[in-house]
């Protein structure tokens, strides 16, 4: 399993090389050692001696009860990546590797038509593989399990709808008050954004001797081992929005990662438990940290002393209501905590239909504008403001989208769970100290790895399952405040 671990560490180097440095003409060579690679280790991880060898240390009953589940999980994920054969991994990593870099065309040309054939390949691909794994009601399901295991589209249907009413209601109720954030898109230059990210991170802990940041199209984190976890953000200068909350989102990625077991490194408990517990990591310390009061008196000052000219005469409440206003925007990853549910109800729907096959891709640019339009009540004036702004098609990742929503669901109970341990928590923030925060996680989270469902977690971090009354409530107390002020 460590051996697997540190092959799959190689792979993503290859990846990260890919979206960071890697030369214009380069590509080709490139998705055939991907391929390669990711091929070997489909092989070694379906070989018979290795399930046989699991399966016999289940049967001894020698094994601790950790270790006992590491086994199950492991036994587990194999059986699942032997409903898939070599030829299908490598097919998918060169064809990734390819619309990945048609994905980056088409965003230079603000074209989806250089990106379209590639789409249409990967879904094709997706479909096959759902049919592959098996699913019992939708397609989606299959996909869905690979990011949050266990996740039914019957139970994100649910939730979800319930979750717009919810989310409408408190925009309806939000008094006509137009909140300034032009202050966001003054000119703030690169060098200082870098280090104003760069600082950030550091302060949220971060450590940059097993870590780097870098810049890329699209801000992502990925992990080579416990030791080495690199992540990307960008910087526009006319609008500083992007660099700080990818800096937050992907901190709080990176964070987790860095905590998980190194001694384990290769088995479930030194894994994410699922890709939405990983996102209430980012959501987190994005939203319920970043966007928070209590942050904001502490690392304000120093803001204003990097951007004295743009900020010097703005004060605190000024530029928190600034970060929190709620208006929709075509950009996902720069939305209000609102409105940014509606960008992944969107994606949803249109993943669901992609699959299932009740949606074209020739149709997807007018079912893009239409979900727009009526989600959101905003027009798409072209395709890197519509549905070339991210990557998550290009690199396969049908079934992604949904984690970012359960992640805010349960980042606002983690953070009321938080709260009601230490009611001291958010003057400690305001002093900049993280030190609860981190041991918390630390205990609750990071060392469980992935020996629980995101179901039990969640009821072993805050005493009871997924509830997304936290998410309303929590929402509705803070722009109550900002808007009744």
């Amino acid at each position: 399993m460590k051996e697997l671990a540190e092959l799959a560490g190689i792979s993503s180097l290859l990846s990260w090389d890919q979206e960071i440095y890697l030369p214009s003409k380069s590509g080709e060579f490139r998705a055939q050692q991907l391929a390669l690679i990711n091929g070997l280790m489909h092989e070694k991880a379906t070989d018979p001696s290795l399930i046989s060898a699991i399966e016999n240390s289940i049967l001894q009953n020698e094994t601790s009860d950790i270790q006992k589940l590491n086994l199950l999980i492991s036994k587990k994920d194999i059986e699942r990546k032997n409903k898939l054969n070599r030829n299908h991994i490598e097919e998918s990593t060169l064809l990734i590797s390819k619309s990945f870099e048609a994905w980056e065309l088409a965003r230079k040309q603000n074209d989806f038509d250089t990106f379209k054939p590639f789409l249409k390949q990967i879904i094709e691909l997706k479909r096959r593989e759902a049919d592959l794994i098996t699913f019992e009601n939708h397609p989606y399901d299959a996909l869905l399990d690979e990011f949050e295991p266990g996740m039914k589209v019957e139970t994100l249907d649910k939730l979800f709808g319930k979750l717009r009413i919810g989310i409408q209601s408190i925009i309806n109720k939000i008094p006509q008050k137009n909140i300034d954030s032009s202050l966001m898109h003054k000119n703030y230059p690169h060098s200082e954004q870098w280090k104003m990210g760069l600082d950030v991170l550091d302060k949220m802990g971060f450590n940059f001797e097993h870590g780097r940041q870098d810049i890329s199209t699209h801000p992502f984190t990925i992990t080579f081992s416990p030791q080495d976890v690199r992540i990307t953000t960008r910087i526009d200068e006319n609008n500083l929005n992007e660099m700080l909350w990818s800096c937050l989102h992907e901190g709080g990625h990176a964070l987790y990662e860095q905590g998980l077991s190194f001694n384990e490194h290769g088995t479930p408990i030194s894994e994410a438990a699922s890709l939405g517990i990983h996102e209430s990591q980012s959501r987190f310390w994005e939203n319920h940290i970043g966007r928070g009061k209590s942050f904001w008196s502490f690392y304000y000052p120093q803001l204003q002393s990097l951007f004295s000219e743009q900020l010097g005469l703005i004060s605190e409440r000024h530029f928190y209501c600034a970060i929190n206003g709620v208006k929709p925007t075509l950009i996902r990853t720069s939305a209000d905590e609102l409105t940014y549910h509606m960008h992944i109800i969107i994606r949803y729907e249109i993943e669901k239909a992609l699959i299932d096959g009740s949606l074209d891709v020739d149709d997807l640019k007018e079912r893009w504008q239409e979900l727009y339009r009526n989600y959101l009540g905003i027009e798409v004036p072209d395709d890197n403001h519509g549905l070339l702004q991210d990557v998550h098609w290009a690199h396969g990742s049908f079934g992604y989208f949904p984690t970012y929503t359960l992640g805010s669901l349960y980042a606002a109970q983690m953070n009321h769970a938080m709260k009601m341990q230490e009611p001291t928590m958010e003057s400690d923030i305001a002093k900049g100290d993280f030190t609860f925060i981190k041991e918390w996680l630390k205990k609750s989270v990071f060392d469980k790895g992935r020996l629980y469902t995101s179901e039990e977690l969640c009821e072993q971090m805050t005493g009871e399952k997924l509830n997304d009354r936290y998410f309303l409530d929590y929402a509705t107390d803070k722009f109550n405040d900002i808007y009744t002020q």
